[in-house]
C-alpha cells in the first residue's frame, strides 16, 4: 500500500480539483493526509523543513515587486495612452486593432509579468475598440486571451521566477532564454491576424480614426505613450541581463520606476496606491500559498518513493533525449487542462529535473519548452484561466463558444513555437550563452 502512495496522491489531487476544492488547499490536505500514513507523528517535522525552505527562498521575493509594478501600471493611465498610440498607427490596416492588442499585451507583459493583469487591463480597452468596428467575436476573444497569455513567456515572468526557484536555475539566464521564443510567438500571432483579416476583411475591418489625426499629433502621442514604458522595461531587463542587479533588485527597480512614472504623469493618487498594494498582497498571498502547498506535496511525493518510481518507469521505456522531451511535454500539456500553471510547475519540475539532467538535456532549453507548453494551459479548457479572465470583462454577446473557437488557432501557434524551440535549440540557448560568457 505504501509503495502506491505516489500514485494515489495524484489520483486524490485530480479528484479534489474536479470537486472544486482550491488547488492550494488540495495540495496541503493531500500532503498532510498521505504524510501521516508515511511519517505518523513526525510528519510536521518533515513538512516544517519544506515550508521553511519556501519561506526563506530569496528568489521568490521578486514576485511581490513584479506584481506591484504591474498593479501600479494597471491603476494609472499609462496603459490607456499606450493602447491609443498603437491604435493610431496600426488600426488603419485590416485586423489592425487586433494587432495593436497583441503588441500592447507584449509590451505590458514585459512591464508586468502577471497574465491576469495583462489580459484584464488590455482587454478592457481593446474589446470596446474592436466591437465598435464589428470585429469577429471569435477573433476578438482569441486575440485578448492569447495576448494575455504572453505574460507567461515574455520576461519578467512570474512563471520564470517560480520555475527557476524549483529547478535551481539562474533567473537571468531563464529570462534571456525566453526572450526570443516570446518575440517569435508575438510575430506569429500578428502574422496570423493579418493573414486572416486580409483573406476575410469582415473578420477585422480597418479603423478610420487614425486618418483624421495629424502626423505631428500622432508623433507627440506616441512619444509620450511609448517611451516611458520602454524605458521601464529597459531598466528592469537591462539591469538584470547585464548583471548590474539581482532579480529582486531588478524587480525593485521596476516597482520604483512604475511609481515614478505614475507620479510624473500625475496619475498616482492615494486611493490608486492603496488599490495597487491590495492587489499585490492578494496575488502574492495566493501564489505563495500554492507554492507552500506544492512544496509540501512534492516533498511527501519524493520521500514516499515517487521520484524513484518515475525514474525507473522512464528508464524502462529506453527513450532517447527527444523521446523523453516528447513524453514530458505531453504530460505538462495534459496536466494544463485541469491544473493551473503554478501547480504544474511545483508538482512536475522537481520530478522532471533529475530525469532531464540524467538524459543530458540542457536544463535552460528544457525550461523554455516547459514554459511554452505551460502557456497553452491558459487557453485549453476546462481550466483555461485566460477564458475566465475574459468572461469577467467580455460583452454579453460573446459566448464561451466564441472564446473556445477563438483561442484554438493561437494554441496551434504556441505549439509551432514549441516545435521551433525543439528543432532550433539556439533560439532558447543563444542569449543565455552570452550572459554566461561574460
Amino acid at each position: 500500500m505504501i509503495e502506491l502512495i505516489p500514485i494515489w496522491m495524484f489520483v486524490a489531487l485530480f479528484i479534489f480539483v474536479f470537486a472544486g476544492i482550491p488547488v492550494a488547499l488540495s495540495l496541503i490536505a493531500i500532503a498532510t493526509g498521505f504524510g501521516l500514513v508515511v511519517f505518523g507523528d513526525s510528519l510536521f517535522l518533515q513538512l516544517y523543513g519544506s515550508i521553511l525552505h519556501t519561506a526563506s527562498n530569496f528568489t521568490l521575493s521578486a514576485i511581490p515587486l513584479f506584481i506591484f509594478m504591474g498593479a501600479l501600471l494597471e491603476q494609472t493611465g499609462l496603459a490607456l495612452r499606450l493602447f491609443k498610440a498603437l491604435q493610431l498607427w496600426m488600426g488603419r490596416f485590416p485586423g489592425g486593432l487586433a494587432v495593436s492588442t497583441i503588441t500592447m499585451c507584449a509590451i505590458f507583459a514585459a512591464a508586468s509579468g502577471v497574465v491576469g493583469a495583462v489580459e484584464i487591463v488590455v482587454g478592457m480597452m481593446a474589446l470596446p475598440a474592436m466591437a465598435k468596428y464589428k470585429y469577429n467575436q471569435s477573433l476578438m476573444a482569441g486575440t485578448v486571451c492569447a495576448g494575455g497569455s504572453l505574460g507567461t513567456i515574455i520576461p519578467p515572468s512570474i512563471v520564470v521566477v517560480v520555475y527557476s526557484s524549483m529547478a535551481q536555475l539562474s533567473i537571468g539566464q531563464l529570462f534571456a532564454a525566453s526572450l526570443l521564443p516570446g518575440l517569435i510567438m508575438v510575430v506569429l500571432f500578428i502574422l496570423y491576424i493579418l493573414i486572416t483579416c486580409r483573406i476575410n476583411k469582415k473578420m477585422g475591418p480597418a479603423s478610420t480614426e487614425a486618418d483624421i489625426v495629424p502626423l505631428k499629433e500622432k508623433l507627440q502621442i506616441t512619444l509620450s505613450a511609448i517611451i516611458p514604458p520602454m524605458l521601464l522595461i529597459t531598466a528592469v531587463l537591462g539591469s538584470l541581463l547585464l548583471g548590474i542587479a539581482s532579480p529582486t533588485e531588478a524587480a525593485a527597480v521596476g516597482a520604483a520606476g512604475a511609481a515614478l512614472l505614475s507620479l510624473a504623469f500625475r496619475e498616482l493618487t492615494v486611493t490608486k496606491f492603496i488599490n495597487a498594494l491590495r492587489t499585490t498582497i492578494n496575488i502574492t498571498a495566493m501564489i505563495m500559498l500554492i507554492v507552500m502547498g506544492g512544496t509540501m506535496f512534492t516533498s511527501i511525493f519524493a520521500v514516499s518513493g515517487g521520484g524513484w518510481m518515475i525514474t525507473e518507469w522512464v528508464d524502462g521505456l529506453n527513450m532517447g533525449p527527444y523521446g523523453l522531451i516528447f513524453l514530458l511535454m505531453s504530460v505538462v500539456f495534459i496536466a494544463g487542462f485541469v491544473l493551473d500553471w503554478i501547480s504544474v510547475v511545483l508538482i512536475f519540475v522537481p520530478i522532471f529535473t533529475p530525469l532531464v539532467n540524467a538524459a543530458g538535456i540542457d536544463p535552460i532549453w528544457f525550461a523554455v519548452m516547459f514554459m511554452v507548453v505551460i502557456q497553452t494551459s491558459y487557453l485549453t479548457p476546462p481550466m483555461a484561466p485566460s477564458i475566465f479572465y475574459l468572461k469577467s470583462i467580455a460583452p454579453k454577446s460573446m459566448t464561451y463558444s466564441h472564446m473556445y473557437k477563438g483561442v484554438m488557432p493561437f494554441v496551434l501557434i504556441q505549439l509551432i513555437v514549441l516545435v521551433i524551440v525543439i528543432l532550433i535549440p539556439d533560439v532558447a540557448t543563444y542569449l543565455p550563452s552570452l550572459i554566461t560568457s561574460r
